[in-house]
């Protein structure tokens, strides 16, 4: 058996990221449960409600302590620098017999002396660099140098991404990792129960939905762009917006595109619906004519990873991590074209209650050969990372 230790990402403020480890870890609990056992560290000053679902879980231990209190992970990160190591949290790890460490975000120094996996996301800072602060690119960019200058084992989710590693990184050449996570299916959802979450939420018989957190580069005001051009050749077509409406980074882009909407007189035609229950996603997916994702940039989308466990037609950016992610289960389109969306989105067609009934038996059986794929990719690279010495 073993211990790995994980530690919360961001809260809720990076829902994504909060997805993944809930996700990741309910998987390694329901498939790897006599091998590895998932250790979950959060401060005393997180919500009880995101700490419960990891809690609630079979095979999963749940740690609160306050030397994992947001107010104090810049003074870690400033002790692991300074001294090689945050040796109290080193000590919690210790007591809980943590085999390997999960690092993200946070890095616990030189000399932690524990085997540690250090997952990067993404390298959007290199890509959109002027989406972030000065203080932003560099914190992130010299963590991860630390991290691959204290010789972690390097997790990424797609082989997009580790050409980039290792292009902005050489130094990380033969420590990365490529593990694509994937979602179980959510099991079968009939028409019906799907048409009747959407009923909820006012939405018309056909709508193409767009779960992204609203930050500035998931690119929202490119599809008003298109709604405006559809709206020209005499085509009304509904998008149905959820997500985190707050931009850490840039407190005026959700204001700017609500402002945008009411402008252009497209109120009934991008619906927002804010930041919906996990619950209802797979419903209003299912019910949708598609799912459309416009992002100047990606890791490895959770959204579209989502939509490929429900059978739901893709409508992406085009990005090679798009690419290597969908494959042909997707309409791509030209990222920075309002009118090569506008002539994606007229290709999208209204489903039946067959057609999405059969897709999403087809979507079942490989969202599950997807899993068992990312289950194993990941137990493979813990024992790989177990054995290194430190």
């Amino acid at each position: 058996m073993i211990n790995i230790g994980f530690t919360m990402i961001s809260g809720r403020d990076w829902t994504g990221g909060y997805n993944y480890l809930l996700n990741l870890v309910t998987l390694l609990a329901r498939y790897r449960k006599d091998e590895i056992c998932p250790i979950v560290f959060f401060g005393t000053d997180v919500e009880e409600g995101e700490v419960a679902p990891f809690a609630s879980l079979d095979g999963v231990r749940v740690v609160r302590h306050p030397l994992f209190n947001r107010s104090r992970s810049f003074r870690s990160l400033l002790l692991s620098v300074a001294t090689g190591a945050d040796r109290s949290i080193r000590a919690v790890f210790n007591k809980h017999q943590i085999d390997v460490v999960f690092e993200v975000a946070q890095f616990f120094g030189f000399r932690l002396g524990l085997p540690a996996i250090a997952w990067f996301p993404d390298f959007q800072h290199r890509y959109l660099d002027h989406l972030f602060s000065r203080f932003g690119y560099w914190k992130r960019d010299i963590g991860f140098r630390l991290q691959i200058a204290a010789r972690r084992s390097i997790m990424l989710s797609s082989e997009d991404s580790r050409r980039s590693c290792e292009q902005f990184y050489p130094a990380a050449r033969g420590r990365t990792h490529v593990v694509r996570f994937a979602v179980p299916p959510k099991g079968k959802i009939e028409y019906s129960e799907a048409r009747a979450v959407a009923d909820k939420y006012l939405l018309p018989e056909h709508y193409v939905f767009l779960p992204n957190q609203f930050w500035k580069h998931k690119n929202h005001l490119l599809v008003l762009e298109a709604l405006k051009i559809l709206r020209e050749r005499g085509v009304e077509l509904t998008i149905a917006a959820s997500g985190n409406q707050s931009d850490p980074r840039d407190p005026t882009y959700f204001p700017s595109v609500k402002a945008a909407i009411t402008e252009a007189g497209l109120d009934q035609n991008f619906r927002l619906l804010g930041l919906i229950p996990y619950r209802d996603l797979a419903p209003l997916g299912t019910a949708s004519m598609g799912l459309l994702n416009p992002s100047l940039f990606e890791g490895w989308s959770t959204t579209v990873e989502e939509a490929l466990s429900w059978g739901v037609p893709l409508i992406l950016s085009d990005l090679d991590v798009n690419r290597e992610q969908a494959g042909e289960a997707a309409t791509y389109f030209n990222r920075y074209d309002a009118h090569s969306l506008a002539d994606a989105l007229a290709s999208v067609r209204p489903r039946t209650a067959s057609t999405i009934a059969i897709s999403g038996d087809m979507a079942q059986a490989m969202s599950n050969e997807r899993v068992l794929r990312f289950v194993s990719d990941f137990t493979s690279l813990v024992r790989y990372a177990r054995n290194q010495v430190q």
